[in-house]
């Protein structure tokens, strides 16, 4: 059966078009970009006591462990109730502290149905060494309720610094693959086939495996839903940034839609005050999706100890600065493209008929334009500072 996310309105923005019914064209539109952007993803982070669950949450959603948002952490349990930690920017996506299977008294079978399994899109089991046999038996009964989980081997920053100060002749890649390979036999003698476990440090996610298990989730989770996760996502890679900038790119065209209908009413100045408003709203979208706002910024300075001002010293597009009208126009102003587009439009939509058709022809391909550009601008800085924090080479 396909799912109603998948359906692109086409047919109905045409239908009210033929009907000379813009209203409806624009509400169509409109309601298609919201249901994207509210499509819900649940994921429940499981394990036991002590095992890093709120650390992943809150790194998971950007969010420093000392911040008012963030899911306690501490050396004792923390969590005893299932609780809810909505993404800061994207509220559709909702991480799910789960109390560990350990501090309950409940079996598997019976904390599955406590926690309310059915709402999860998938589980992340997380421990700090070796999976128990709570962590297996909690994962059997997924696997028999027909969801996806995953194993993660947290705190392996902790690990390595340990066995660099035990070990003669210590050697990384070595230690992570004993580390997984220990990880993988104890879940197969438990009864485990094929077990994957990814080893993560919650304080350094562009490091070990975290690239991996995104690329699984991603792969695993419904088409409608992948977008939900990317957007949430951190970005730790350059592989993520162009990810994210396709899954921008592929709303534009509905974007720049919405403002081709408000062209057809011939009101002066309505389109480019409606347009300059979008612009603003979807190129502030980009901004926060590739984690150049000053909140993701600072923390990005916190978390690799390069200063702020490094980061956004190598951030060279015009959208650097605050996500404002004067600025969009600036924008505008470097394309001629976009700029003559936009004057067009203004002139042919008093004249009859034809004249609305073309003007909105013209809003279509200015705001294209306009929204390509500020987005690759964006992706472009996106990439100067991930390269600048990771202490790469920065030219693009």
């Amino acid at each position: 059966m396909e799912n109603p996310y998948d359906q692109e309105p086409i047919e109905e923005i045409t239908e009210a078009l033929k009907n000379n019914d813009a209203a409806s064209a624009v509400a169509k539109v409109q309601e298609y970009l919201e249901k994207l952007d509210n499509i819900p993803l649940n994921i429940a982070i499981t394990g036991e006591s002590g095992s890093g669950k709120s650390t992943f949450v809150n790194a998971f959603r950007g969010v420093d462990n000392k911040d008012e948002r963030a899911a306690p952490t501490g050396c004792v349990e923390t969590t005893m109730e299932v609780t809810a930690y909505p993404h800061p920017n994207y509220p559709n996506v909702t991480l799910w502290d789960l109390p560990g299977i350990g501090s309950t008294n409940f079996p598997a079978s019976k904390y599955l149905e406590h926690v309310g399994f059915e709402k999860f899109d998938f589980f992340i089991i997380i421990s700090a060494d070796r999976f128990r046999e709570n962590d297996v038996k909690l994962a059997q009964e997924i696997q028999k309720m027909g969801k996806k989980f995953y194993f993660v081997r947290s705190k392996i920053d902790h690990n390595l610094r340990d066995e660099e100060r035990s070990q003669r002749e210590f050697n990384a890649e070595k230690t992570l693959e004993w580390i997984r390979k220990d990880c993988v036999q104890g879940l197969q003698k438990q009864g485990v086939e094929s077990p994957k476990v990814f080893l993560i440090s919650s304080f350094d996610l562009h490091l070990y495996d975290f690239q991996l298990l995104e690329e699984i989730m991603e792969r695993e989770l419904p088409a409608h839903k992948r977008n939900a996760l990317l957007f949430a996502i951190p970005t730790i890679n350059l592989e993520i940034i162009n990810k994210k900038k396709e899954a921008f790119q592929a709303k534009i065209k509905y974007q720049a839609l919405n403002s081709a209908l408000v062209a057809a009413v011939p009101i002066p100045g309505l389109s480019i005050v409606a347009d300059l408003g979008m612009l603003v709203v979807f190129t502030k979208q980009y901004k926060i999706g590739f984690g150049l706002d000053s909140e993701s910024l600072q923390k990005l300075a916190d978390s690799t100890h390069v200063p702020l001002s490094d980061l956004q010293a190598v951030m060279t597009s015009p959208l650097a600065a605050e996500i404002r009208k004067d600025v969009i126009l600036k924008v505008i102003s470097m394309s001629a493209v976009a700029t003559a587009l936009m004057a067009a439009e203004e002139g042919l939509r008093f004249i009859p008929l034809l004249g609305i058709i073309a003007a909105m022809s013209a809003s279509y391909a200015s705001v294209y334009k306009v929204l390509h550009d500020c987005l690759n601008m964006l992706a472009e800085d996106a990439q100067k500072v991930l390269m600048k924090a990771l202490g790469l080479n920065t030219s693009v």
